[in-house]
């Protein structure tokens, strides 16, 4: 008898978590991760290189661009360095999870997986493609983990009951706000550690060109959750520039006109409740004043699109938008070379466009501009356009990407369908044209 109980103890010993990364690339507030790390099973983490992700798109452009990949490559390098840290393996594959994850489980004896749940159709594919091809008797458990606030938590019966207008879900959000607290992983024994050494691989064998950062970028920053809390120090507690975020947010040249926290944010080497706290925490040190609820009022924009991608499914991604309005829109060639080249008429949508092209940023004034001047003036086909922003962009969210798109399109949650005078937009902020000889005459600024 007492051999059995042995025997039976050690088999539980043996028995594995997985944790599969996604876009939650973290160790700090990653439910998944905490969740994992709380019971007796050892701990492993896989992260996959998803081939698809760096493949063409369907409009033309590859899913992940240089810029991007390159990110994310370094945020997975310091995932792997925190993870250590706490004992836990990172394996990594440039493979499909489908492929990989079902053999980890079966190998590693894995009894339950947690992952970050997505709700966008590729990415449930794939949870679908996981699930079905792990022929162990693995449990599955989904977080949702990348909103500001939880969805339980929302003062809402139901998504459908979300209205489609930003403030009226604001001001609804706001009198009832809960944000929850920040969760902390629990350290493993040594013992942890698997001995099965994976590559990250290079933009080269993800078949992307390699770069050297333009000395013009106001993106000069790197991927991964230690930079992440380094801008935040520097941002908030250095310069204290987040004291001054409403007025400046609307800037183009420089790291600090905005926060820069978008593109951590949108891989999840960072959360939002972390960014809430931390705004907290400097309100009470420091100063509270309408640009550090600003910040604040940013992160729930985020959550909006989110909470709006969920009510409305693939509808984001559909060309009449979420409004099923019916635009004569149009396909011209010869505009989107123009567009994506910098050469149209405007000198404010061409700087913007070949800002996106040398670095894979934009500002937030310069996006919603392009914006509009592809879909409204143009009248172009906006699906391309956000297209285009996927693969470019460092930032991108799938949420706040078609979101935004929708928005400036008139296909989405804009009620005033506006449409940007693009002349008076750059006399504006950009009186002195100072940005659009950054752009337009570079040898200016070697």
């Amino acid at each position: 008898m007492s051999n059995t109980v042995v025997n039976a103890a050690d088999e539980i010993k043996t028995l594995m978590n997985l944790v599969w990364f996604r876009n939650d690339l973290r160790t700090l507030d990653n439910t998944s991760l905490q969740q994992a790390c709380s019971n007796d099973a050892g701990v492993v983490a896989v992260y996959c290189f998803d081939p698809r992700h760096f493949k063409m798109g369907p409009f033309g452009f590859k899913k992940t661009e240089r810029f991007r990949a390159q990110f994310l490559i370094e945020t997975i390098q310091e995932l792997r360095e925190d993870l250590r840290k706490l004992n836990i393996t990172l394996l990594v594959y440039l493979e499909k999870p489908e492929d990989v994850i079902p053999k980890l489980a079966a190998k590693h004896k894995v009894s339950q997986i947690y992952y970050q749940k997505e709700w966008t159709a590729e990415e449930v594919e794939v949870q679908q493609n996981v699930k079905q091809a792990c022929e162990t008797s693995a449990t599955f458990t989904a977080n949702y983990d990348q909103f500001l606030i939880h969805p339980e938590d929302l003062p809402y019966d139901s998504y459908e009951a979300i209205p489609n207008v930003f403030t009226q879900w604001r001001k609804t959000c706001e009198k009832a706000l809960h944000i929850r607290k920040c969760v902390e992983p629990q350290q493993q024994p040594k013992t942890n550690l698997i001995d099965e050494p994976t590559e990250i691989p290079s933009l080269s064998d993800l078949e992307l060109e390699e770069f050297k950062i333009d000395n013009r970028t106001a993106f000069p920053f790197k991927g991964g959750a230690q930079q992440a809390s380094q801008r935040i120090q520097q941002y908030f507690w250095e310069s204290k520039k987040l004291q001054v975020y409403k007025k400046t947010r609307n800037g183009l040249v420089g790291t600090d006109y905005s926060s820069k926290l978008s593109a951590w944010l949108a891989n999840g080497s960072i959360s939002a409740r972390i960014i809430y706290w931390e705004i907290k925490k400097f309100e009470r040190e420091e100063v509270k004043n309408d640009s550090t609820y600003w910040l604040f009022f940013e992160l729930m924009w985020r959550d909006f699109f989110k909470y709006i991608s969920l009510k409305y499914g693939d509808s984001i991604f559909k060309i009449g938008g979420i409004l099923n309005k019916d635009y004569d829109w149009h396909s011209n060639k010869a505009a989107q070379k123009e567009w994506i080249s910098g050469t149209t008429k405007y000198d404010f949508v061409n700087a913007n466009m070949k800002e996106i092209a040398a670095t894979g940023w934009m500002s937030n004034r310069g996006r919603q501009n392009v914006a509009s001047f592809w879909a409204k003036e143009l009248q172009q086909d906006w699906r391309v356009g956000a297209a285009y922003f996927e693969s470019m962009l460092i930032d991108y969210d799938v949420h706040s990407n078609y979101g935004n798109w929708m928005y400036n399109s008139g296909v989405g949650n804009d009620p005033r369908d506006r449409k940007f005078n693009i002349q008076s937009q750059a006399e504006r902020y950009d009186s002195s044209g100072k940005y659009q000889r950054l752009w337009l005459e570079p040898s200016l600024f070697d």
